[in-house]
């Protein structure tokens, strides 16, 4: 398949759907499709290439096309042997071939639910449950890993669960378990044991949203949304087979399943796996740039965070000649982090747009054109976006004009039909999305996100569900509410923090709520970095609680730490919501002069608000309480 379609403007979008369908353009329904004609058009081409170290004497795993397809059909094979058509197989690996095979073979059967590796056990157990597995395929004992003993303890609550093991690389399977590897040797890799593999509308894949209910909430993948949203994603991002691309995404994460996944292998490019760990191993970070380079690379990639740790390791004379554009997304980037990116390694940063219920993908700023900054480029093709006034109720109005900032929404076939379980949910209702993501369009047709209209706090493109720090918090004996909201972070866009009001008579410190609640939070980094008690927590007239003014005053605390720390002189905060960026902080300094200003930048600037720096003649200190 050839992804040479120069996108450069939205008309251009418009043209490639009107030139011809998408069933005429793309002629996979199903993405046991996808690996079948990869490996017919690629044979021995490598498809992946696990790297451990990245060091100069290591000797990398390749899986080629064809060995990548067998190896789906072996699982898929096995699936259906031990739980029958319509298999639920449940993942906690981190990314090796046995991952690609057991994800891509579950889809083919059955169904895949690809699992947070880092959450709790009883949080595991409940995804589990809620999704209706009968495999978990699991990473054996490792030095460097929890998961198996995640896994056995899983197994004690879901008795009815076959537990499957994957042995670390290198090693072999351990503690009597069943060894993945062995048991799909067994079948067939040649053809399916089946009639026909899963395709169209069949459910493929569950994946966890942190979504806003404490509940565990799988939205549902069709195979249809995970080829719309993956063939739009080659073609916006011109994917080809003598593509290589730097992978050190998870593979719970649609960002690393169909963005970097599913489209790629589209293509026929080659994945560099940087380790099962991913980007969480110091090493690929340390070892990026020669890595790049000794392989190849062309395509670059990670999430903001990640770009941000890159800027830090010295090139050291990488060549990255071959390199042609870098790509980003899963939370805001910061433009004077993308500024810095693109000044060190001459490459361009493409910001992608996407979400766990529209298939993993929405928006792409396209390979063929020089990327706005801040903008997160066009729709894909063949869906449809629209940004819509929010009302004073909570409801979605008419649509904004150019410039207007609304809320963003989202149709067309890369859409989830739902949640798992949940029938009446406000999210998607009849076939369109509402992101809750705050955002405009320019002149061009251009997006751009501004904010969120939701509550989710995203840490390193990570959702955190603030629900889930809240109910932890709220058990203390001592509090009588709890808000959790995101607090500007510079690395992480932002960071969780916790509100909390004190019941009458009674007391407690950060200190103690920070030790009572993180064991009772189900993941780490959903922890709060900071807990502030005030005399109450401000609700609505219906006694919900009123985030949008916790926000405001989180930013305000912030603002003013980070400036009483560097500048120590009167300085005045204020915040107020709006901008394009969501929040707008304004300082005012009296006798402001070059050298001073200079300073506010430094410490104002890289965070996803804007800012105002003005002089005052009768500025108040306002210091954090």
């Amino acid at each position: 398949m050839q992804f040479d379609f120069p996108f450069r403007t939205l008309s251009d979008v418009k043209r490639f759907e009107t030139e011809k369908t998408f069933e005429e353009r793309c002629p996979w329904r199903s993405v046991y499709d996808v690996f079948s004609s990869g490996a017919e058009r690629l044979g021995n081409a490598p498809a992946l290439t696990l790297i451990l170290t990245g060091e100069e004497d290591e000797s990398p795993k390749n899986v080629s096309y064809r060995e990548l397809l067998e190896g789906i059909t072996c699982a898929a094979n096995f699936f259906h042997d031990v739980a029958g058509p319509g298999a639920g197989v449940g993942l906690m690996l981190p990314h090796l071939p046995e991952t690609q095979f057991a994800l891509w073979g579950a889809e083919t059967v059955g169904y895949a639910l690809p699992v947070n590796v880092l959450l709790q056990t009883a949080h595991i157990a409940d995804l589990l449950r809620a999704a209706g597995v009968s495999v978990l395929v699991a990473l054996g004992p490792s030095p460097q890993s929890d998961i198996w003993e995640k896994a056995v303890a899983v197994s004690k609550l879901l008795p009815e669960l076959r537990l499957i093991q994957v042995a670390p690389p290198g090693g072999p399977a351990q503690g009597g378990a069943s060894h993945f590897a062995e048991l799909i040797a067994r079948h067939s890799g040649s053809s399916l044991d089946f009639e026909k593999p899963r395709s169209g509308d069949d459910v493929a894949a569950y994946f966890h949203t942190g979504g806003t209910t404490g509940a565990p909430k799988l939205a549902a993948h069709t195979h249809r949304n995970q080829i719309v949203a993956s063939f739009g994603g080659a073609a916006m991002l011109q994917y080809s087979k003598a593509d290589v691309m730097t992978h050190g995404l998870p593979l719970f994460h649609v960002a690393g399943t169909i963005a970097t996944g599913l489209a790629f292998f589209m293509a026929g490019g080659r994945i560099l796996v940087l380790s099962p760990a991913g980007f969480r191993n110091p090493r690929m970070i340390q070892n990026f740039w020669k890595i790049s380079q000794r392989y190849g690379a062309t395509i670059l990639g990670g999430v903001p965070t990640v770009l941000a740790a890159l800027l830090d390791v010295p090139l050291d004379g990488a060549d990255l000649s071959r390199a042609r554009l870098a790509i980003t997304g899963g939370a805001s980037s910061p433009n004077a982090m993308i500024e810095r990116f693109e000044h060190k390694t001459g490459l361009k940063v493409h910001e992608i747009f996407g979400m766990t219920e529209c298939g993993g993908l929405a928006a792409i700023a396209p390979a063929a054109a020089d990327p706005a900054m801040g903008s997160v480029g066009f729709r894909l093709p063949y869906t449809s976006i629209s940004i819509r006034k929010l009302l004073g109720n909570g409801s979605l109005g008419q649509e904004c004009s150019t410039g207007e900032v609304g809320v963003l929404t989202i149709a067309g076939p890369n859409v989830s039909p739902g949640y798992k379980g949940i029938q009446d949910d406000d999210t998607i209702r009849g076939g369109v999305l509402s992101s809750g993501d705050l955002a405009y369009s320019d002149g061009e047709g251009r997006i751009y996100i501004a904010g969120r209209a939701k509550d989710l706090i995203i840490r390193s493109g990570h959702n955190i569900d603030p629900q889930t720090i809240e109910e932890a918090v709220s058990r203390h004996p001592a509090v009588q509410l709890a808000a959790a909201v995101g607090q500007p972070d510079r690395y992480a866009g932002e960071l969780p923090v916790c509100y909390v009001s004190i019941k009458p008579g009674m007391k407690a410190t950060p200190e103690e709520l920070r030790t009572f609640a993180e064991p009772l939070i189900p993941e780490r980094p959903a922890w709060p970095k900071r807990y502030y008690i005030i005399d109450a927590i401000p609700v609505t007239g219906v006694g919900k609680i009123f985030k949008p003014a916790l926000r405001i005053d989180s930013v305000r605390r912030f603002v003013t730490e980070a400036i009483d720390a560097a500048v120590g002189r009167d300085v005045s905060v204020a915040v107020s919501a709006g901008g394009k960026l969501g929040m707008t902080v304004n300082v005012a300094a009296p006798a402001l002069d070059d050298a001073l200003r200079q300073r506010l930048i430094d410490i104002l600037e890289g965070y996803s608000f804007d800012y105002t720096i003005s002089a005052s003649p009768d500025a108040e200190r306002r210091n954090p309480s």
